[in-house]
């Protein structure tokens, strides 16, 4: 019943079948005239005239001519609407062409269409250049966010106190990586030497370039280390060709971009990157991020040498308390002096515990640590306040005694043996006793220089292992 109804109302209908129905609505009036006119004159006479002629053909023209109009204003509306269609399917590019042409109401629709997809497809161009740009911004962020991520791990090394290898190797990989590099290599100077050598290297012929040595006076660098500035050698920085061949032939690179790394006004490294491609041109963004690395390596550098002079400052053993192996070695040289300027005695002791390496395997690193702590504990408690003892080694120990020669050096090292064999003697466990071995040493009899006397206090320490061990070797 549905269907039914929509097949009789016009609004469910083309513009097609309206048309047909507007011709028939048209043609009824003229028909009905033509009609009346022929059962009236036509047909009851059997005779033409020429006026029922005339009006049959004016009727049946208007028909026609109405027609034609109604079908042409109706067939650029389809039309309009066919090319709207594929406008709405996605066909932005599409232009309706005559149609809008016309001064009517169609042709203002047709220009209206024409002016929207215009601005459809400038607003679409815009949306595909800012989502063009947008891309490269992302990359960009991207790419800064990994160069930050790096820059980080090299920092964390450096604040954890990491070996300089691990942070020079950090930084050659990631220069190359992030600067799309075939290698990375870094040049070190080390302290009190004029020439630069191969710290670290990554990428390619990495094992033919771990060996080269650079002079600072030569050919390839000497204006970056002299007068502190890169050195870019690429397509569009051409250098001398004989720097150009020497570099290629040296370094396995047809490009360089190679920046020297400062520390104390002083150049002490170069950090560079290359690769075999002659049409390579490194970018301001290239030369900055191995500025920062380089300024990475300045303060990896300066912190290790601070860390080495803190060392060299610290006295005292953190473990034992004991005074450490620096501090002991500069107490003895003085007091050799002194015993020299004073013609009076100076003795020297070193102690190792006997077969510690197996007591550290069977017990531990804390069972061990207690041992060293109580036998550091004894010989504190067997020497006098003018004497110095210290931790020297992992199980080795050493006593400076001014004043006191060979013989009263030796009962020193007596009475400490003896009282640290006493200390573990009632272990039921065999494993956990330990003794100690000795030997004493005597300014000047055996040496004039704390060398010599810790050379020959340890050459006796040997004997006395080698005699069965806990025993004082004089």
């Amino acid at each position: 019943m549905k269907n039914k109804n929509n097949l009789l109302s016009l609004s469910s209908q083309g513009l097609k079948y309206k048309l047909k129905i507007s011709f028939y609505l048209m043609a009824v009036l003229p028909l009905l005239v033509s009609v009346y006119l022929a059962s009236q004159y036509i047909f009851p006479r059997f005779g033409l005239r020429l006026d029922i002629v005339l009006s049959l053909s004016i009727s049946a023209f208007i028909a026609i001519v109405g027609f034609l109009v109604i079908k042409e204003v109706f067939d650029r509306i389809v039309s309009v609407t066919a090319e709207a269609k594929l406008i709405a399917a996605g066909d932005v590019n599409r232009r309706l062409e005559g149609i809008q042409a016309a001064p009517d109401e169609v042709g203002d629709l047709g220009d209206a269409l024409n002016q929207m997809t215009q601005r459809i497809r400038s607003n679409m161009n815009e949306l595909k250049n800012y989502g063009e740009k947008t891309t490269e911004i992302n990359m960009e962020i991207q790419k800064r966010v990994i160069v930050l991520s790096s820059l980080l791990q090299v920092s964390s090394l450096i604040t954890q106190g990491a070996s300089l290898e691990d942070i020079f190797k950090v930084i050659a990989e990631k220069s190359r990586l992030l600067a799309n590099s075939e290698t990375g290599y870094l040049l070190f100077r080390e302290e009190g030497q004029e020439n630069f050598s191969m710290r670290s290297v990554s990428g390619t012929h990495a094992g033919l370039l771990s060996t080269l040595i650079v002079e600072p006076n030569g050919y390839l660098f000497s204006k970056t280390i002299q007068v502190n500035k890169p050195l870019i050698i690429d397509a569009e920085n051409q250098q001398d060709k004989n720097l150009t061949s020497a570099f290629q032939e040296k370094f396995r690179m047809k490009n360089t971009l190679a920046l020297p790394v400062q520390l104390a006004g002083r150049v002490m490294a170069i950090l560079g990157i290359g690769t075999a491609s002659e049409s390579r041109t490194y970018r301001k963004e290239d030369i900055e991020l191995l500025d920062i690395f380089a300024k990475q390596i300045a303060i990896a550098v300066e912190n290790d040498l601070l860390s080495h002079k803190v060392e060299r400052l610290e006295i005292r053993d953190a473990l034992t308390g004991l005074y450490n192996d620096i501090f002991i070695r500069s107490r003895l040289q003085e007091e050799i002096k002194r015993a020299i300027a004073y013609q009076r005695p100076c003795a020297f002791i070193v102690l190792d515990i006997d077969n510690f390496k197996e007591y550290y395997k069977q017990f531990g690193s804390l069972q061990s640590e207690g041992a060293l702590k109580k036998i550091a504990f004894l010989i504190r408690s067997s020497i006098s306040e003018i004497d110095r003892a210290a931790r020297t080694g992992d199980d080795e120990f050493a006593i400076v005694l001014p004043e006191k020669n060979k013989r009263q050096a030796k009962d020193v090292a007596e009475e400490i043996r003896k009282k640290i064999e006493f200390s573990t003697s009632e272990e039921e466990d065999i494993k956990k006793r330990f003794t100690v071995s000795a030997g004493v040493s005597e300014n000047p009899l055996d040496g004039v220089e704390s060398e010599e006397l810790i050379n020959k206090a340890r050459e006796l320490l040997h004997k006395a292992k080698a005699l069965g061990k806990n025993c004082v070797s004089v």
